[in-house]
Formats: C-alpha cells, sequence, structure tokens
C-alpha cells in the first residue's frame, strides 16, 4: 500500500497561476545558522506569484576565507506579482543538522544523526576512537521532502511533513584511516514540523530505518520523490561478483560480524522507503531494475517508465517499464542504442532502445537467496581465451570476454546487467552518468554526466565525443509510439528519443587534455559556469532545473538554478571547499511553500593540485566549523522577508 499521491502533473501546471514562494527564514539569520521564528512582512503588491526569476552570486574568493569554508548563500529570488510590481527575498540557508549530533529520536532520547548500524541494529563503533565512538557518516546524500494525510509524531507544533536522507559513506575514521564503503549506509526518517506562516521547518524527530530485511545498504547515492509518495534510493558501484571488490569483506565484516556472509548480488538494486504515519519508515529493496551503479532514479508521469543514472565507467543509458503503475516488483528492462549524430564537443544522437529482459523481483531475488554464482550465469575472462563462443565487451574503463551459460539470459540480465547490456549491443560507453530528472509539461529530460573521459572519448562503448571533461548536462526528447530493437512495441509515452547537451549547461575548462591550466584560486575549470553536473531536480511550478556539483575542477562545488524559458543559470549556494552538493529535491505546493532541500558532503576533502593554493588557509576553518572534516549538513534554502526590488 502507497502513500497518498503528490500532486498530478495537472495540478503542478495549475500552480503556475499562483507560484508558491521558498519559507522565509528568520530575519537576520545567519548562513547555516537558523534563528528563532519570525513573521513574513505583509506583501504590498497585489494578486497572486505571477512569475519568478533567481539572481545568482559571485563564487567565494580568498578575500573571504570563511565564505569558502562553509555554505555561502549570496543569491536572491525575484517574485513578480499579478499587479505587475517585484519583490526581491535574499536566500539564505537552515541546517537541520550537522552529521555526528546528537538529535531528537521522538521518544525523549537522541540519535547521532548519519549514525551507522548493522544488521542487528547495534551502532557500529570507531575502534581508532579512544571512546569507541559511533561511526557516523560525513557524506549525506539523496533526500525526499513529502507529507501523509494522517502523520501522528508528537511534539509538531503546526503541520508534519517528513524527509527521508540517505548517507552514502563514511569518508574515514577518527584517525584518519579511509572507510570508504566499508559501513553500510544508513538511511532515516526525519518528522519536520512546518511553521504554517512562514514555512520554516523544525527537526522533531530522527528515526533510523531499519535496513536489515535488505541484507544493508551498498553506497546509496541520489535519490527521487515517486508519484506515489515514496522515497526511491539507490545502490552504486555494485560489487563485483565475478572478480570479487576489495570493500565487499571490510563492509560484511561491519554489518554481519563475518567478512564472508555479504552477497555481492545483494547490492547494486533500488531500494525503496515508505515513511509511515508516526515518523518510521519500511524499506524494501527491487531486483528488477537492473543490477547497475544506481545514481538518481526518475519516474515518468505514466508512473511506469523509470529513466535511471548508471555512475560508471562504460555506463549505459538503461530504463525499465514497470507492468503497473506506482509498482516496481515487476517489468521489462532496456538498454540504450547511441546513434552519433555530432562528434563535437559533448555529442548529439539519437537513441533506440534494447529489451533486455522482463522478470519479477521476487525471481531473481530468489536467485540471489538461492546461492546463484558468478560462474553459473556466465564465463568471464580478463583476458582473450581465444574461444569464438566469447565476445569481447567494454566494461569499467577496460574489456572483458565473456559467455553467457545455457539458459541463463535471465538472470545475467539482472544480475550481470553490464557485461549483458553490452553483449546485447547497448551502447556501453558513458562516464560518470549521474542524475536524471524529466520537464514533464515539454515532455523533455535531464541527465548529468559529471565526466566526459576516458570511455566517452575512446569509442570503446560506441560513443566518441570530444569533451569537456568538466562534464554538460544533456537533454532527451521524450516520445511515444517507439519500438525495440526487434520491432516490438514500447509500452511508455516517455521514452527518449535523442540525447544533446544543453549549451548553457556545457562546462569550459581551462585548455584541453587532463592537465588543464588553472586560474588564481586554483580552478581548472570556469567558476561562472557548471562543472561536474552531479544531482538533477527540475521543478515545474518554478520552471527551474536546479544543478548541484561534484566537481574536483572547482575549487568550491556550486548549487545552480537554470530557468529553461529564458536561458538564465545563476550559482544559488556554494559549499564548503572541498564538499559536494548533494540531497536536491526541489518540491512545490507543500501548504503553500516551494522546497529546495540541499546538502552537502565530505568537506575539507581536499584534491591536489586543486586546492593547493587554498587549503593552507581553509582547513583550520573547515576542521573547526565540520567535527574535523567529519561531519557534514542536511537542510534546506530559505528566503528572507521581501524586499522592493528595482523595477
Amino acid at each position: 500500500m502507497h502513500n497518498s499521491p503528490t500532486p498530478s502533473r495537472r495540478r503542478m501546471l495549475q500552480l503556475l497561476g499562483g507560484v508558491p514562494l521558498l519559507p522565509l527564514a528568520a530575519a537576520g539569520c545567519a548562513s547555516g545558522r537558523p534563528g528563532p521564528d519570525a513573521a513574513p512582512a505583509a506583501p504590498q503588491g497585489r494578486g497572486p506569484v505571477r512569475s519568478v526569476r533567481f539572481e545568482g552570486m559571485a563564487a567565494p574568493t580568498l578575500a573571504d576565507p570563511a565564505a569558502m569554508a562553509t555554505t555561502r548563500v549570496a543569491s536572491a529570488l525575484v517574485a513578480t506579482l499579478a499587479d505587475g510590481s517585484q519583490r526581491r527575498h535574499a536566500l539564505q540557508y537552515d541546517t537541520f543538522f550537522i552529521t555526528g549530533a546528537l538529535v531528537p529520536d521522538g521518544a525523549g532520547g537522541q540519535v547521532v544523526a548519519g549514525g551507522c548500524f548493522d544488521i542487528h541494529n547495534r551502532p557500529i563503533t570507531d575502534p581508532s576512537n579512544p571512546g569507541r565512538r559511533q561511526f557516523f557518516s560525513d557524506a549525506p546524500d539523496g533526500m525526499s521532502l513529502l507529507q501523509l494525510p494522517r502523520a501522528n509524531v508528537p511534539g509538531v507544533r503546526g503541520h508534519t511533513l517528513f524527509a527521508v536522507v540517505q548517507f552514502e559513506y563514511t569518508t574515514r575514521d577518527a584517525a584518519g584511516a579511509s572507510m570508504y564503503g566499508q559501513l553500510p549506509s544508513p538511511i532515516a526518517v526525519l518528522t519536520l514540523d512546518q511553521d504554517p506562516a512562514t514555512g520554516r521547518l523544525r527537526l522533531v524527530k530522527y528515526a533510523n530505518v531499519d535496513t536489515s530485511a535488505v541484507h544493508g545498504l551498498w553506497t546509496t547515492c541520489g535519490a527521487s520523490l515517486s508519484p506515489w509518495n515514496t522515497h526511491l534510493a539507490s545502490e552504486e558501484y555494485e560489487p563485483d561478483a565475478a572478480f570479487g571488490d576489495e570493500s565487499l569483506a571490510a563492509f560484511s565484516r561491519h554489518l554481519y560480524g563475518d567478512p564472508a556472509r555479504a552477497n555481492p548480488y545483494h547490492y547494486g538494486h533500488l531500494p525503496e522507503v515508505t515513511v509511515l504515519p508516526d515518523g518510521t519508515g519500511r524499506i524494501a529493496k527491487h531486483y528488477c531494475l537492473g543490477r547497475i551503479s544506481h545514481e538518481l532514479v526518475q519516474v515518468m508521469p505514466d508512473e511506469r517508465t523509470v529513466l535511471m543514472g548508471d555512475d560508471a565507467t562504460n555506463a549505459g543509458a538503461f530504463m525499465f517499464i514497470a507492468d503497473r503503475p506506482r509498482d516496481l516488483c515487476a517489468g521489462t528492462l532496456y538498454v540504450g542504442r547511441w546513434h552519433q549524430t555530432s562528434a563535437s564537443g559533448p555529442g548529439a544522437a539519437t537513441l533506440s532502445w534494447i529489451r533486455l529482459g522482463h522478470a519479477s523481483s521476487a525471481e531473481i531475488r530468489a536467485l540471489v537467496d538461492g546461492g546463484i554464482r558468478a560462474a553459473d550465469i556466465m564465463d568471464v575472462s580478463k583476458a582473450d581465451p581465444a574461444d569464438a563462443s566469447f565476445t569481447k565487451i567494454p566494461f569499467a574503463g577496460g574489456f572483458h570476454w565473456v559467455r553467457v551459460k545455457p539458459g541463463m539470459e535471465k538472470a545475467a540480465a539482472f544480475l550481470e546487467t553490464h557485461r549483458f547490456a553490452a553483449l546485447a549491443g547497448g551502447s556501453l560507453g558513458f562516464t560518470k552518468w549521474e542524475g536524471t530528472t524529466v520537464n514533464a509539461r515539454d515532455k523533455v529530460a535531464y541527465v548529468a554526466m559529471s565526466r566526459i573521459e576516458a570511455s566517452m572519448l575512446d569509442g570503446s562503448g560506441g560513443v566518441k565525443v570530444e569533451g569537456p571533461y568538466s562534464g554538460a548536462v544533456y537533454a532527451q526528447n521524450l516520445r511515444g509510439g517507439q519500438r525495440d530493437h526487434r520491432g516490438a512495441p514500447i509500452a511508455s509515452d516517455w521514452v527518449p528519443v535523442d540525447m544533446a547537451a544543453v549549451p548553457a549547461l556545457v562546462a569550459e575548462d581551462f585548455g584541453g587534455g587532463k592537465l588543464r591550466r588553472q586560474d588564481a584560486l586554483g580552478n581548472f575549470a570556469h567558476p561562472d559556469k557548471l562543472s561536474m553536473p552531479d544531482n538533477l531536480k527540475f521543478n515545474e511550478a518554478l520552471r527551474t532545473l536546479f544543478i548541484g556539483e561534484d566537481s574536483s575542477t572547482h575549487v568550491n562545488s556550486f548549487l545552480w538554478a537554470y530557468e529553461v524559458d529564458t536561458g538564465r543559470l545563476s550559482r544559488l549556494l556554494s559549499c564548503p571547499a572541498g564538499a559536494e552538493s548533494t540531497g536536491l529535491h526541489a518540491v512545490d505546493a507543500v501548504n503553500g511553500f516551494t522546497y529546495v532541500m540541499s546538502n552537502f558532503q565530505h568537506p575539507g576533502d581536499w584534491e591536489s593540485p586543486l586546492h593547493d593554493k587554498v587549503r593552507p588557509v581553509l582547513d583550520p576553518l573547515i576542521r573547526a566549523r565540520y567535527r574535523d572534516r567529519n561531519g557534514a549538513a542536511v537542510g534546506y534554502l530559505t528566503a528572507a522577508p521581501a524586499a522592493h526590488a528595482p523595477g
């Protein structure tokens, strides 16, 4: 049983007659530091909000080191009212918590925000710390904001809202040793108290979701809110079942207490969290959407078609069409084929689709629970076996030779998806395919390609373009009436038929190749253009595409707003140096307010030579503010009370 759905596409388009605004922050609230509640200033124009636009901010520099070492917001939203008058709202940033903080558990106690738990829901402690503190994540990522019709959580004074937040990994232990990929990913439900007058949110309860029934979670990255009001998570960088994965034994030891217990085929799937009225969550894991490096997925308005990011080298364009609306438990999996029409810059192509197979989640999970191994599904070699029954395929930046065992095509399609998709003729030539989102009115999907390198340049997977290294956002036109590679109809009106970069959303590197010129601050890419786009969310009412960076060519990663009707690109927010912009979620009409949720992860994650010029100044500032670089923020954008805007 699913929660009540969010507004339909028709309802979203109706909202354009009166665009809801961002929640109002307390007057004088410092960036990242919520103050006391404040009532909004009374609007002096007449009629509803007709349209909005954003005013961007300059990138911070060492002229103000503190601005580079925190979440910096110096942007604004300008609202035009029905009578033509304008009001300007300065934007700010409010946090729910910095990970590692003690937050309310809703039962009179406290819990560690972002804390990690084993299969028995016991805290996992850090042996390198003298007090054996609980491990907690410095990498909050995907987040969804939603409401339920019969929510019942004590302590809420206004409207009850919920946010589901997932935590990708923990960067290091207390001694500084790498912990990447070695701990199960936590996921939590936040109960939020929405002020009816201002829209501001207050954390009332933090509830860790019990993931033991789905064998824990592996590297949860981007996320989205489904049309039926559930949180669609992700498990990226699926462990290699054929040749093993370095992190899996450590992950298994922390999760189960046994380094040999975890089964690689239990990971790399799509988790779905259903929030319950008491502020807790229930989780399921879908095994039929392909075992790939799942990034942010997007369900189309038909509530059946799912477009998926694949954050890998030699990644593919994957699409899943569910048998029934609002139910991802069974359906058909497809991989795209790139028919290149331009090799210039980030390139362009038309797309066709190869059917990989149909399955239910239950039947694929039964194979995994039954102990199926990679060797039962296919023969895989890293060297040419000089045997014509093997096929050479691109895989993870190199090549493998594969042969599917007789009768194992379905298992191969859904458990060895990357290898099987390449074998089937899919274009496994993308790199760092990150977030996907949809502009429903125009039937356009947007795709973040974080880096254009490796397989996108060498043609190994059927894609051969020029760059830039720092990536681009592509647009895909969506159409019905399509057929797969065998001529069978594809049962969706939301099938991508082409793919080309949005000109305003292409990065500009300083110089060519991987060794590029730096500016005075250390940037390898132009700071006034996006670099390494990652999170993507389109807001229907604002007609705005929000883009969060995970940049290793900008000294600070930024959050951008791209207004699709005007082509205006505005920088809204700057993350602490070394951090990645994550948790992006833009949702309309939550009791009259629009929310742009935004997190960051791993502040002070220094890269050389990118941060060499700023690190000596910024490192002590970031350590002092963010728990010695071990804490990161979960929060959202707010707006200051209105002021007159110039006519």
